[in-house]
């Protein structure tokens, strides 16, 4: 069905544009939840996009609210360093289901009150306590990379 990656009300163009990136580099959906701290016309978006920006799958969302009425049947995982569990923690398998990984704005990450009643669905990345954070681009890399090993690399050399 389909892998998804959703940035929340990212900030920093040079982030998405380097997710765009992995996202057509792994036959990922990005999806973007406005308002975006940057205009998608960004050079430093389009810089890190490359030339790829125009061939990455792209939808817009003017709230998360929009984006899960549009996928009712989605399984929504929430990245943050507060989650209790462990991105590999979970089995993801199974190719058909439609996998969403949310992550939060580089500054404050996901508002807590859209987090109320989806605890056990925020997960973490390891690491240790010398850093606050990895970057947002990297932490996506590390999730799609390991959904697409648990399924063997579907469509990916």
């Amino acid at each position: 069905m389909g892998l998804h990656v959703v940035l929340y009300q990212p900030e920093i163009p040079a982030n998405t544009g380097n997710i765009a990136r992995t996202c057509l580099a792994t036959d990922t959906t990005l999806h973007l939840i406005h308002p975006l701290g940057f205009s998608l016309e960004d050079k430093m978006v389009r810089r890190a996009g490359l030339d790829y920006w125009d061939r990455v799958d792209v939808v817009e969302h003017q709230s998360i609210d929009e984006l899960y009425r549009a996928y009712p049947n989605g399984q929504f995982y929430y990245i943050e360093n507060f989650g209790t569990k462990y991105y590999t923690d979970y089995d993801y398998s199974d190719s058909n289901n439609e996998l969403f990984f949310v992550f939060g704005k580089e500054s404050k990450g996901i508002p807590k009150e859209l987090l109320v009643g989806k605890e056990d669905r925020c997960l973490r990345i390891h690491m240790n306590d010398q850093v606050r954070s990895l970057n947002l681009s990297n932490t996506a890399a590390i999730i799609v990379y390991e959904v697409l090993r648990q399924q063997g690399f579907p469509g990916v050399k």
